[in-house]
């Protein structure tokens, strides 16, 4: 590594911090903030902020704790702020290889021991694969092909956390967050990207937001387009079907005005419609370069009605795509979405958009792996959305100094002076010499993500 490499990725990042520190408020957060950021960026093994304080300042580690420690899990400068300034530094970078095509919504646990960390209870953690004690947040991406980064992020607090009003105290819960559902925080983050104008993109989820009609229905009517994942189960109408009309009045009492499904009359599931279709629907389609050769599969797509509850409605609801996958070595489809892209979309571009919803999991596997956003070792809340705000931060970096070189280009992550760290220090919680990394990739999609050769202060791919 040369020392001029050294040198310049140190001013860039000098230079980043700078834009960064007016969005923290009060000059007395600058210089943590610039050591939690770097701190983030280095190959150490765990990325809480005792370790960090020990490589940050190995001669006063504990005065560079305690600073460190207060900045992240007590001062009050508003993550919002810092992450409209994040947006405002890297979307341009983003935006030199192309317009920003997609806001990506998805959520990511984090295993959590105990209680009291903020949010921790029983519940599905996507890095384990399984239900278990454990943190989840919501998020929202913007993306284009070529990168995408967080934009929001907020933590899903459990019902039973919700209504806890001590352990709500202990973690200093603030008093305006209540109970919502995944979806509901979700919306709530695409309507603060709209309001503050960013730029806009089709919004990808997963089954887990596409099988709530309720969040497809609201984000349709902020004029946004969607694809987003839906369970096997759902049913729809298929052309030439649909919910009987009311029926006919009689003259007494009051009109009917619902619609009827009767014997004849009834929606199918999706995976019956997809076992119903002949051969030559099924297409098979390339969407994008894997790890090991390009990506593709078989795909059909149909125009349907959305069928869910429409007995309770007046009217039927309005046709939109159903796109299936159905591998060719499969015994059965494994993905649907419902989407309202227009009707003339290609193909190639339909399957194209559903599948740039891996962007998500490169956010999650670098975010975690390298940046360490799931090693916060506090309990409350203030102190858990600072922490993810920094690696967005730090994350935002990254993605600045990457679209400074082409893909072939000679670096493409940084290369720091990393400062000297005492020979017998072990950080809490490191299970190895520090600069090894042990983060489980989240098992979410995964193997969608792409794999290069390594280089510079982490091992990240390159874009």
């Amino acid at each position: 590594m040369g020392a001029s490499s050294i040198d310049r990725s140190d001013q860039r990042f000098a230079a980043y911090a700078e834009d960064l520190a007016g969005s923290f408020g009060h000059a007395d957060r600058h210089e943590p903030m610039r050591d939690y950021c770097l701190g983030l960026l280095l190959p150490i093994d765990r990325k809480s902020v005792e370790p960090m304080a020990a490589v940050m300042a190995p001669a006063e580690v504990a005065a560079k704790h305690q600073s460190m420690l207060h900045f992240v899990g007590n001062a009050p400068w508003s993550d919002a702020a810092v992450l409209a300034k994040v947006q405002a530094l890297v979307l341009p970078q983003i935006e030199r290889s192309g317009p920003i095509e997609a806001w990506i919504v998805d959520d990511t646990g984090y295993p959590k021991k105990g209680r009291h960390s903020v949010g921790v209870t029983r519940q599905y953690c996507g890095q384990l694969g399984k239900q278990d004690n454990c943190q989840v947040a919501v998020s929202l991406s913007v993306a284009n092909h070529a990168a995408s980064l967080p934009i929001a992020y907020r933590l899903y607090l459990p019902e039973d956390w919700a209504n806890d009003p001590e352990r709500r105290h202990k973690a200093k819960v603030p008093e305006q967050i209540v109970f919502k559902t995944k979806p509901q925080i979700a919306f709530d983050q695409i309507k603060e990207a709209l309001a503050t104008g960013v730029r806009t993109g089709v919004v990808l989820a997963d089954a887990g937001y596409g099988s709530d009609t309720q969040f497809r229905t609201d984000v349709s009517e902020l004029g946004l387009t969607y694809v987003m994942g839906i369970g096997p189960n759902t049913t729809v109408w298929v052309p030439g079907t649909g919910p009987l009309p009311p029926p006919e009045w009689s003259g007494r009492g009051q009109p009917a005005k619902r619609l009827r499904r009767d014997a004849e009359h009834q929606p199918i599931s999706v995976k019956a419609l997809a076992q119903s279709l002949p051969a030559e629907d099924w297409q098979t389609i390339t969407w994008r370069e894997g790890a090991a050769d390009w990506l593709s599969s078989r795909f059909t797509r149909v125009l349907v009605r959305p069928a869910h509850r429409d007995n309770l409605r007046t009217e039927p609801r309005a046709e939109e795509w159903l796109l299936i996958e159905w591998p060719e070595d499969e015994k059965e489809p494994t993905k649907y979405w419902f989407s309202t892209l227009p009707e003339e979309v290609s193909f190639d571009d339909f399957v194209d958009m559903a599948k740039l919803r891996w962007r998500i999991e490169r956010d999650y596997q670098e975010l975690k792996q390298e940046l360490g956003l799931g090693h916060y070792e506090g309990r409350g809340w203030r102190g858990f959305h600072h922490h993810a705000t920094l690696c967005i931060a730090a994350y935002g970096f990254l993605i600045t100094e990457r679209s400074a070189f082409p893909p072939s280009g000679s670096s493409s992550s940084p290369n720091f002076a990393e400062p000297a760290i005492p020979r017998d220090y072990r950080p809490r919680g490191s299970t190895g010499p520090t600069g090894t990394t042990h983060t489980k990739l989240d098992h979410h999609d995964a193997t969608e993500a792409r794999r290069r050769p390594h280089q510079g202060i982490t091992t990240m791919p390159v874009l």
